[in-house]
């Protein structure tokens, strides 16, 4: 068996120094775009979690003027707030053929059966009917621009000071039987169309 011998290669040493330079640059490039990309990750992510807690908190009020909260408030401009500030996965499945199946039979129970159904599901059937028949103009182009968080904005504002002037000031909103639940509720109905128009507008 013979005797094997390796030979050493001898490199340049400006080739190593060119790709040792090459090699830095591309690690602070990527170092740059993980760094933005954890930026716009967390607003992106900041501005849907917002706006799922505000459509929940839109829900919450929703449901609690139908049991027990009993308002004057114009609380259907609830309807409308959902509308707009609903996840897209949720409106898209709701605008889709499985809204529809509910909007159906939300009529039928309504016009045949009217002794069967109960004035809580109204306002639900009303919402669930709107975003199945509205237009692409409201369900598209109005929902994705700044122009529907300024409605929610709007309808916030107003379902707040209705509160407050309902519940005898600020201090009392927060003192009443159940006015804390209230009161943050409808706060977070606020929360997410100031953050959002904000970030459209930087």
């Amino acid at each position: 068996m013979g005797r094997m011998e390796y030979l050493a290669m001898k490199t340049d040493p400006s080739i190593n120094e060119l790709l040792n330079s090459d090699l830095k640059e591309l690690g602070i490039a990527a170092k740059r775009l993980a760094n933005d990309a954890v930026k716009l990750g967390g607003v992106g992510f900041g501005t849907t979690f917002l706006k799922w807690m505000a459509s929940f908190a839109a829900i919450y009020l929703l449901i609690l003027d139908r049991t027990n909260w009993k308002t004057n408030m114009l609380t259907s401009l609830l309807v409308p707030y959902i509308f707009f500030s609903l996840p897209a996965g949720i409106f898209s499945l709701l605008r889709g053929e499985l809204g529809k199946w509910i909007a159906f039979i939300a009529v039928v129970l309504r016009l045949f059966f009217p002794r069967h159904f109960p004035d809580w599901l109204e306002m639900p059937g009303s919402l669930i009917l709107l975003l199945v028949v509205a237009p692409g103009f409201f369900a598209v182009t109005m929902r994705e621009s700044w122009v529907g968080i300024l409605i929610c904005l709007v309808i916030g504002c107003y379902l707040l000071q209705e509160h407050i002037r309902a519940s005898g000031g600020f201090r009392n909103s927060f003192t009443q039987s159940h006015g804390i639940s209230n009161t943050m509720g409808i706060i977070l109905l606020l929360v997410y169309p100031v953050w959002a128009l904000v970030l459209h507008f930087l």
